[in-house]
């Protein structure tokens, strides 16, 4: 089996592979005071809870967008798991052509989430990943990753509105259902979830104008079930963007050693 970790700014994603099928796949929060021992425990409670071993891991595949917490993530690996985890952007590179205009610019969660498109969707491609930011990433039709947008995740947006204003409450992130709301929450929703569906529907559009129409909207992110239900022009809802990214690259690593 083959196990891939995603770091992000609000959570840590973990999948669990086997060839292709992903069998399992499961999140935690990511805090920068986490330590190797509160990660690794909670790891090896989940297997024991799905009858997993660790001896049963080929390898460990590990990208971080938060490098405070890739020094836990490291130790974690090689104390309970007893694997050396290999790290995007060190022992894997992403084969895909940056055509960025500093390509170091470009964070190994955007490449890997375009190595998992292009190989599985083809070019070209919009991929919005709805994430703590909201990134639109562009590729070409032969896999080149042009580069692309970002704004404020909606969440990030929901939460300035409380706490820059005097007035307005706190309110949950949900599709109100009608665009004049009747109570201030309502008001609330309405203007941050309809607005931002907007947004993104527009810069996707965008893009594809500038990439031809026979390009295809990808959408990932733990909130892309909800938030797509607002856009139009979207051709496939995939969660498991950046865990089959990191698979992807694994394979492609492990062809390049033979």
């Amino acid at each position: 089996m083959l196990l891939v970790i995603d770091i992000g700014n609000t959570n840590m994603e973990f999948g669990l592979f086997e060839g292709e099928e992903l069998l399992y796949s499961f999140r935690l929060g990511t805090r920068h005071d986490l330590t190797s021992d509160e990660i690794g425990l909670s790891v090896r409670q989940y297997f024991g809870v799905q009858g997993l071993s660790p001896k049963q891991l080929e390898d460990v595949v590990v990208t971080s967008v938060v490098p405070q917490v890739m020094h836990a993530m490291i130790n974690a690996v090689r104390k309970y798991l007893e694997k050396e985890p290999l790290v995007v952007g060190t022992d894997i590179q992403i084969n895909l052509p940056n055509r960025y205009q500093n390509p170091h610019e470009v964070g190994t969660d955007r490449l890997v989430g375009a190595l998992g498109a292009f190989r599985t969707y083809g070019g070209p491609l919009v991929v919005v990943d709805f994430g703590t930011a909201t990134t639109f990433n562009a590729i070409d039709r032969d896999g080149g990753y042009l580069g692309g947008a970002i704004m404020p995740g909606i969440r990030i947006s929901m939460k300035a509105l409380f706490e820059r204003t005097a007035k307005l409450p706190r309110a949950e992130l949900e599709d109100p259902g009608v665009v004049i709301g009747k109570t201030t929450v309502q008001s609330m929703q309405a203007g941050v979830f309809y607005g931002y569906s907007g947004a993104v529907m527009n810069i996707a559009g965008l893009m594809k104008e500038e990439l031809g129409q026979d390009t295809k909207v990808i959408v990932t992110g733990g909130l892309s079930g909800m938030l797509s239900k607002g856009v139009a022009g979207i051709d496939a809802i995939d969660k498991s963007l950046t865990l089959t990214g990191l698979r992807y690259a694994y394979e492609e690593y492990k062809q390049a050693r033979k």
